[in-house]
C-alpha cells in the first residue's frame, strides 16, 4: 500500500492553526483504480504547488480500491480555492462516477502538531462514516 509521505509545500505561520482535511474514497470497481490512482498523483503534484497548503500526505489501497487523504492549510478558503482549481476540480468531477462511498472530516489544529497522524485522521474519518450512516443516505457525501 504505497503512502505518499508528508509534504511540506509552505512554512506555517508560528502560532496559528491550521485547517485540516481527511478523505477516503471506496471506489465501486477494481478496474477504476489504476485511473483513479494517476488521477490523484495529479491533485497530489497541485498540492505541492498550492498556496495555503501547509502540508499533505497520501495512501492508496490499490488492492481494495481505497484511497486516503491528509492535509493542512492555512484556512479553510485555501483548501476550498484549491478544491475549486483545475486540475483538481476536473479530476473530482471526473471520478466521482468511480467512487462508492467517500468521507471527507475537517477539523482545526494549532501549527505546532503538524505534521498530521494517520491513525487520529483515520479515527475522524471512521466516526464520520459513522455519523453519516446514522443520518441515512442523504447525509453521505
Amino acid at each position: 500500500m504505497p503512502t505518499l509521505p508528508w509534504v511540506t509545500p509552505n512554512p506555517a505561520q508560528p502560532d496559528t492553526t491550521a485547517f485540516c482535511m481527511a478523505s477516503r474514497f471506496e471506489l465501486g470497481s477494481r478496474k477504476d483504480v489504476p485511473r483513479f490512482f494517476l488521477k490523484s498523483l495529479v491533485a497530489w503534484g497541485q498540492v505541492r504547488k498550492s498556496p495555503g497548503a501547509l502540508g499533505a500526505s497520501l495512501e492508496a489501497q490499490l488492492l481494495n480500491g481505497v484511497f486516503f487523504t491528509l492535509s493542512a492549510w492555512e484556512s479553510k478558503d485555501a483548501l476550498y480555492t484549491y478544491a475549486g482549481t483545475e486540475p483538481h476540480k476536473s479530476i473530482m468531477t471526473g471520478l466521482r462516477a468511480t467512487s462508492r462511498r467517500s468521507t471527507f472530516t475537517f477539523w482545526e489544529v494549532p501549527v505546532g502538531q503538524l505534521p498530521l497522524d494517520w491513525r487520529d485522521a483515520k479515527a475522524r474519518l471512521e466516526e464520520k462514516a459513522r455519523a453519516d450512516e446514522a443520518s441515512g443516505p442523504r447525509a453521505a457525501h
